[in-house]
């Protein structure tokens, strides 16, 4: 099939309306979106296979809590872990722990298995994406609903969740990058 092709089949699909996809197009932020089989299991390397990308580029969103009480959102690779003392650092906490299951649909209002990483934070709250994200072409990121996935560039998701990039992933690296930007 053609490029031209697939842009045509894929207007044809009607997709529901999603908030996440609201804020991107409210904000002229480029997106693609992508559909996967509903049945699929749930977790971002799941994802990344249904639709054909790495595992790396199919992007975890899990809320953490501090022992102040602050909730974080924070996004590694499907395949990728959080060093625990550099997430601690990143959180300047030394007391942390992930939300449960509850507390992360009380902050997001989603789920675990597809929270968008945009458009439910409220001011001041803390977005962190693993520095290691932003060398992939493209991140898939959750819409809300299970089945559906956001493509995005990595600068435009920085952009869209106001993100903090910070290295979580890579033991040997300073865990705050200078930033270019």
């Amino acid at each position: 099939m053609s490029i031209e092709e697939e842009e045509e089949s894929e207007q044809k699909i009607s997709w529901p309306e999603l908030a996440a996809c609201k804020f991107l197009d409210e904000r002229n932020i480029p997106y693609k979106r992508m559909a996967f089989p509903p049945e699929t299991e749930k977790g971002a390397a799941n994802v990344a296979h249904a639709l054909g990308y790495s595992e790396r580029a199919m992007v975890k969103t899990l809320i953490f809590e501090t022992d102040r009480g602050e909730r974080a959102l924070i996004m590694v690779g499907g395949d990728q872990n959080a060093i625990s003392g550099h997430l601690k650092k990143a959180l300047g906490s030394r007391n942390i722990k992930m939300a449960s299951p509850e507390t992360v649909v009380e902050v997001t209002g989603y789920p675990i298995g597809s929270i968008p990483p945009f458009h439910w934070q409220k001011d001041g709250f803390r977005t962190i994406i693993d520095q290691a994200l932003m060398h992939e072409d493209a991140l898939g990121v959750g819409t809300g609903q299970w089945g559906q996935e956001i493509i995005i560039s990595p600068a435009d998701l920085k952009k869209a969740c106001a993100g903090a990039i910070v290295n979580l992933t890579l033991r040997d690296c300073p865990i705050f990058p200078e930033d270019p930007n």
